[in-house]
């Protein structure tokens, strides 16, 4: 099915999210008590809610959106490139053009979208964030009333588990195992918040999580056995 996909069919993408304020104490009562009950469960029991909401990024009812990129196929004859954007700013103004691109170029059925781990996290996060922002969600991300087979949603981390429900592998490890070349990243996803609150260094954010598009399309070559993306081949794209 894999060798099937034509690859300029397929929108890569991956997102970068941040609590919704710097700090706990910046939060309104009610969330704060919120947050409390909603990570009761995930805390031991010596560390408070106010030091674990360095984690808040990762819910999209405490977090936000603060960068979408995206990657996709272009070919011309015998030669292909694959072009790299990204949304940032204001969350309502990314969540707004992330979506006119899906209906302006990817909105036909046979389009899909693809992240790693996309399914459990970056599909539904950006839905999510959409409905709380008050926007009607894009035909891509809307999937009631839709059959397993119908949702077009591609996740490279599903398709390493191969029926493999337990199993999980990150993108940086499933890219050296599959001899990917590391690309020369400065961050990880823990330092997110940091590099946002702290450093306002959006633009380290952004070339972060290009990286982690392009090399998410370069998974999705391997796992079909194809020539990896040349530095030649990969084209970025200011919106």
């Amino acid at each position: 099915m894999l060798y099937k996909l034509n690859l300029d069919h397929i929108l890569f993408l991956d997102i970068e999210t941040v609590p919704q304020s710097r700090l706990f104490a910046d939060l309104d009562e009610t969330t704060r008590v919120l947050w409390e009950q909603k990570t009761q469960y995930q805390r031991k029991e010596e560390i408070s809610a106010e030091d674990f909401y360095e984690r808040a990024g990762i819910w999209a009812e405490f977090g936000k959106i603060v960068c979408i990129s995206v990657g996709y196929f272009t070919f011309k004859g015998d030669s292909r490139s694959f072009r790299v954007t990204s949304f940032h700013g204001e969350e309502i103004q990314i969540l707004k053009q992330f979506k006119q691109l899906l209906k302006d170029h990817f909105s036909q059925t046979k389009h899909l979208l693809c992240a790693h781990n996309g399914k459990e996290f970056d599909f539904p996060y950006i839905a999510r964030r959409m409905v709380i922002n008050g926007l009607n969600l894009p035909y891509k991300l809307d999937l009631f009333g839709k059959k397993p087979w119908e949702v077009p949603h591609l996740d490279t981390l599903e398709l390493w588990k191969f029926g493999d429900y337990k199993h999980y592998t990150s993108l940086k490890l499933l890219a050296h195992v599959l001899g990917i070349p590391s690309p020369k990243e400065d961050m990880d996803g823990s330092m997110v918040k940091d590099v946002f609150y702290e450093e306002n260094d959006l633009d380290r954010i952004i070339i972060y999580c290009e990286l982690d598009v392009v090399t998410t399309a370069q998974v999705f070559l391997r796992m079909r056995n194809e020539e990896l993306l040349s530095v030649e081949e990969i084209v970025k794209i200011v919106p």
